[in-house]
């Protein structure tokens, strides 16, 4: 029974084992018909995701070239805002006002003549002496002032002067002289507010665009005459009026006037140069940065010694980086100060004011910055175009010859000087002219730095010199303490009317001017910018004139002691005081 059992089940073993290579082939294939299956849905799955990919890219192109072309990436926008009140005070030399004493004398003998409207010799009440008769006075002083505008060089004005009818004259003029005793000038309070708006775009690869539109105003005026002295002989020649290079840079008027827009081209021939030309960032230049609360300085502008003017021209610059002199660069300016259009010599013979100069930076960490220049002014006219001022309208009517100016000068930052940071600076300056033979018979022959009203002088040179001193101390709790000082020479001239200093630009006073401020930032978070910032500024400047006609290079500067009735176009002033403070925001 036993052995019939077990020889069933051999013999179903070896059955069994005749057929298993038949189950094993059929799960081979079926294993392979599963396999063969997820290749084909891996192969479609990495389709989908190659498709998915190319979509995604098509998509990330897209972005990429709406974010290229918003806004955002290719237009900054920012701006400043500044409200200001100053209290000013001032002390005058007694003079004698020349526009005053011609009007006297045209009113008194237009009223001798309609009283008494005689040709007998000698009826003249105030040139009866000379044998004038009531109409022939008149007569003779409108041919005087006739024969006056004719003169164009300091031979015609000697001849002019020493003519024995006109020395005549002049003598008799002085009868009617508008005497102005010493007075203390004052404004107690005066408002303004400034707001800036500034544009910068790229156009295209290394092409760029920048823009600044400023407004400038008094509370409750639309002028300048706060500054101008109003009705009287104005303090300063460059607070005579506004002119082409001071717009917005002094209070005037409510209109948002383009102080700068220029095109940049950078990476010239694949080198550290660049090309600039437009409405230059020639204003507010270094060290003045640090009054104002700037930022560090960068390759614009121009030392505010020499030049503070909003010049049209161009800058052609190089940057030379290197480890002897990082940051170093150097640049060639051009600038275009008066156009005088076209040029026809019987009717006009006044040439173009033209600027050229050559700075060099052989340091500029934004720790250090040294800095050398040269500028050269070019047939510098007599008076700017201005309307409705003390003199009327005004116009360049000649060229009284060249300025050379020289500057050198050095900021830095020291860190943790005690408890905060100190920031100093120092700026030199020289300034030289080269008068030609003309003078302005619209100043009574006065010509570049020489002479005197109705005194001309033979044209010479004139050296003047000038020193710019400051340090600021800035503290933890973002306040900032400043100190300046500011000394001009005797001969001393500046090119910069475009200051913002009230009474006059300090940089280019004859004499003394001290000024200190405190600066006290707000520890407000920043929102339009990292540059953002609201602060207020107290300051006091004082002014000690030691010679007349600063920032005036008509007429040669009379020392302030030895001021004592002369006829002068401008009120001389011996002292001037400003307490100011203002509220600004950056944005």
């Amino acid at each position: 029974m036993k052995q019939q059992q077990l020889k069933r089940t051999l013999m179903a073993v070896l059955v069994s084992g005749m057929f298993l290579p038949l189950g094993v082939q059929a799960a081979e294939a079926d294993l392979l018909k599963k396999l063969e299956a997820l290749t084909k849905e891996v192969e479609a799955l990495k389709a989908q995701v190659q498709a998915q990919q190319v979509q995604t890219k098509q998509v990330a192109d897209k972005v990429e070239m709406t974010e290229s072309k918003s806004i955002g990436k290719w237009l900054e926008i920012g701006g400043d805002y500044q409200f200001r009140v100053d209290s000013m005070r001032g002390e005058t030399k007694t003079y004698t006002d020349v526009v005053g004493t011609f009007a006297n004398a045209q009113q008194a003998l237009q009223g001798d003549f309609f009283a008494n409207p005689s040709t007998v010799a000698g009826s003249s009440t105030y040139f009866g002496m000379m044998g004038m008769s009531t109409s022939s006075a008149l007569t003779a002083l409108m041919q005087f002032s006739q024969g006056m505008s004719a003169v164009q060089t300091y031979n015609q004005a000697v001849a002019f002067t020493t003519n024995p009818m006109n020395a005549g004259l002049i003598q008799g003029i002085g009868g009617f002289a508008a005497t102005v005793p010493a007075y203390k000038p004052k404004n107690d309070t005066m408002y303004s507010h400034r707001f800036g708006l500034d544009l910068s775009a790229k156009a295209a690869q290394d092409v760029s665009v920048s823009a600044r539109l400023m407004m400038y105003k008094t509370f409750g005026d639309q002028t300048m005459d706060a500054l101008s002295n109003g009705s009287n002989a104005p303090f300063s020649a460059d607070r005579v009026g506004v002119f082409d290079g001071t717009l917005s840079h002094v209070p005037s008027d409510s209109y948002l006037n383009v102080d700068r827009a220029y095109a940049t081209w950078n990476n010239l021939f694949d080198e550290d140069m660049w090309f600039s030309v437009g409405r230059r960032p020639s204003t507010n230049g270094a060290p003045t940065n640090l009054k104002y609360n700037g930022d560090w300085p960068g390759r614009g502008g121009t030392p505010a010694l020499l030049v503070d003017y909003a010049f049209d021209g161009m800058t052609l610059g190089y940057g030379f980086d290197n480890d002897a002199l990082p940051g170093g660069y150097a640049k060639v300016c051009y600038g275009r100060g008066f156009e005088s259009g076209f040029r026809a010599p019987l009717m006009n013979s006044i040439q173009d004011t033209d600027m050229l100069g050559v700075a060099f930076v052989p340091i500029d960490t934004g720790a250090t910055r040294v800095w050398l220049q040269w500028n050269r002014g070019i047939n510098i006219f007599d008076a700017p175009k201005m309307n409705n001022t003390y003199f009327g309208n005004t116009a360049p009517s000649i060229n009284l010859g060249d300025i050379d100016w020289y500057g050198a000068g050095i900021m830095g930052k020291i860190k943790n000087v005690g408890k905060g940071d100190l920031h100093y600076f120092a700026d030199f300056g020289l300034s030289k002219t080269h008068p030609n033979q003309n003078v302005s018979a619209n100043f009574g022959f006065q010509g570049l730095l020489t002479g005197a009203f109705f005194a001309p002088e033979a044209p010479s040179d004139k050296t003047g010199g000038a020193v710019f001193l400051g340090v600021r101390y800035d503290l933890p709790s973002k306040t900032k303490i400043g100190f300046e000082y500011n000394y001009g020479s005797k001969n001393w001239i500046t090119f910069a009317p475009a200051s913002a200093d009230m009474w006059t630009s300090k940089v280019g006073t004859r004499g003394s001017v001290y000024e200190a401020y405190m600066i006290q930032e707000l520890d407000a978070k920043p929102i339009s910018s990292f540059q953002s910032k609201t602060f207020f500024r107290l300051g006091f400047q004082y002014y000690d004139f030691k010679y007349t006609g600063s920032n005036n290079w008509v007429g040669a500067p009379v020392k302030i002691s030895d001021v004592n009735g002369q006829m002068m176009t401008m009120t001389p002033l011996e002292k001037a005081y400003d307490l100011y403070g203002t509220v600004e925001v950056k944005f």
